[in-house]
């Protein structure tokens, strides 16, 4: 009688080790599943960021220009200066990680041209950290190229699936 009380103890007590081993490849599985996704959305949120920033870029550019009756050159022109007041050498008119080129993953250059800027964008870390480049210039327009190459001005808008230089021929 006792030899059985303690088989069912022993039996009842806890998990055997093929159950154990049968939750394991079941979260396994859920985890196989998941983080692809969560990769691709991680991706994602930092593509929108991209042009988020590029936008920003925009709106200090148009303030700059305001105040001062030109475009800045370089983006340390719209970041915050490193001591004193603000002025055409620092506007304050981005924050310390944009102006210093690199940001959620993406790095970014500011170009002045003859009549305005561009703005080129490109993933740090290409594949994990965004598939897309993307161009801008004082159009506000943005553009971006499904790839590792540079994103131009005939490449298509954010938004649209057709290249530009297509739908300037329409």
């Amino acid at each position: 009688m006792l030899a059985d009380r303690l088989r069912r103890a022993r039996r009842s007590g806890g998990f055997s080790l093929i159950e154990l081993l049968i939750v394991i490849a079941i979260i396994l599985i859920i985890l196989a599943v998941a983080v692809p996704k969560l990769a691709n959305a991680r991706k994602f949120a930092q593509e929108m960021a991209a042009q988020k920033a590029i936008s920003t870029l925009h709106t200090a550019q148009t303030q700059y220009y305001s105040q001062y009756g030109r475009y800045a050159t370089t983006l340390l022109e719209l970041g915050p200066p490193a001591s004193g007041s603000a002025g055409p050498q620092a506007a304050d008119l981005i924050d310390k990680d944009l102006a210093s080129g690199e940001k959620g993953g993406f790095k970014y250059v500011l170009t002045p041209t003859p009549t305005g800027y561009t703005i080129g964008a490109q993933p740090v870390s290409f594949g994990t950290g965004g598939s897309k480049t993307f161009y801008s210039d004082q159009t506000m327009s943005i553009h971006y190229h499904a790839g590792q190459e540079p994103a131009t001005a005939m490449d298509p808008l954010v938004g649209d699936s057709a290249p530009a230089a297509q739908q300037q021929s329409k």
